[in-house]
């Protein structure tokens, strides 16, 4: 790639050719824990990137001085899979112009719909500087290539805006949040909730507890292999359950609690000593976020699901002040749950002029029906009223 007076573009294969000193010297505090050098490499050593994955690693850095400055995490896809932004509409437009949609780029975290910063930069750096010179570098990797499209997934709202005054396209996502207002205990949680609300939820729990069911929590430095081996037989069964094929491994599972311990809390369900369930929780403290990742069970139970993968977690977040739950993409029941809507937005540049135009026709009119969606929620809203939060 060329290089500018200042900066020097590289495209790398494998993060491992970046220190993580160096690498995590870059992520400031909205980072969070899935942008750790120790997440990323990961996921190539353990093969769930790379390969014949169709996630080829091409992340690209700056330097300056052989120093690094800027970096997006950065993939060349064949598919869109594990992205949680789905584009297979924009894919068939392509293809019906006689086109090539993939390889496209992806500035994202695999398989992970959770924001964050996508343009890396040293504190020591100018962070306009840098961003300019990171975007200006994706653009040349598309045209010098000649590839249809890069899409940046999730990042911060600063971001955001900074890549759409730079001709990217914004789309919007609906995700569903859950928030610590001070709560000392659960019961205080549901005496902000809609009558409807609590006696749903103690509903649940009641019909849980009725099957003699416990719950261990087990934070990521007291787990060992013979816990993740089990939650991977849970996560492995729900891909199974919906006829398809999980993502991640064991192994990655093992090496990402062994490198990323402080980060991580299992959630077990058993009966009589004998575990059935189990949730992962990824817990950010320096951001007071915890993150709901996976769930699965070995076994059917009525309401365990929302048990073992809300409630014992709010009841986590409670204890230890932590702010924020995200609950992951999609899915409105988590509403009657205490959750609530929040709209975070991806950036997208298409190359090709006509069908970038008609992509922004498109993220125009679905803009305006997810306004209409998240106005709707609102008035079925779990709360009794938002002043009670004030």
């Amino acid at each position: 790639m060329a290089d500018s007076e200042q900066y020097q573009l590289e495209i790398i294969d494998r993060l491992s050719d970046i220190s993580a000193s160096e690498w995590n010297g870059l992520l400031g505090p909205d980072a969070g824990p899935f942008l750790k050098h120790e997440f990323l490499s990961a996921l190539e050593e353990t093969g769930c990137v790379g390969g014949n994955t169709g996630w080829q690693i091409a992340h690209l850095v700056l330097k300056q001085d052989g120093r690094l400055m800027g970096a997006m995490p950065l993939y060349l896809k064949q598919h869109s899979y594990g992205e949680f932004v789905f584009d297979w509409s924009w894919a068939q437009a392509y293809e019906q112009q006689g086109l090539n949609y993939y390889p496209k780029v992806l500035c994202a975290v695999p398989f992970t719909p959770v924001q964050g910063s996508r343009l890396l930069c040293s504190p020591d750096a100018n962070q306009i500087e840098v961003q300019n010179a990171l975007i200006g570098g994706l653009k040349s990797l598309l045209k010098d290539n000649q590839l249809s499209s890069a899409h940046i997934l999730f990042p911060m709202g600063t971001e955001a805006n900074h890549l759409n005054d730079q001709g990217f396209l914004l789309r919007d996502s609906v995700q569903f949040h859950w928030h610590n207002h001070g709560f000392q205990s659960f019961e205080q949680f549901l005496s902000v909730l809609t009558m409807k609300r609590r006696k749903n939820i103690r509903r649940e729990r009641e019909q849980v507890a009725k099957e003699a069911i416990t719950f261990r929590h087990v934070p990521g430095n007291e787990s060992n292999d013979q816990d993740w081996e089990f939650f991977y037989a849970c996560y492995q069964n729900t891909y199974f359950e919906h006829q398809s094929s999980p993502y991640l491994s064991e192994e990655f599972f093992k090496r990402w609690a062994k490198q990323m311990p402080e980060n991580l809390h299992l959630i077990i369900a058993q009966r009589s000593s004998i575990p059935i369930a189990a949730s992962l929780l990824v817990v950010d403290k320096p951001s007071s976020k915890a993150y709901g990742r996976y769930w699965g069970a070995l076994e059917r139970v009525p309401c365990l699901h929302f048990e073992t993968a809300y409630y014992q977690a709010i009841e986590y977040c409670i204890s230890q002040g932590i702010q924020t739950f995200e609950g992951g993409a999609q899915g409105e029941h988590k509403m009657a749950r205490g959750f609530l809507p929040t709209t975070i937005q991806s950036a997208h540049f298409i190359q090709d002029p006509r069908l970038s135009k008609a992509v922004a026709h498109f993220l125009e009119r679905e803009h305006q029906g997810i306004g209409a969606y998240v106005d709707e929620l609102a008035e079925h809203s779990p709360l009794k009223s938002t002043k009670v939060l004030a």
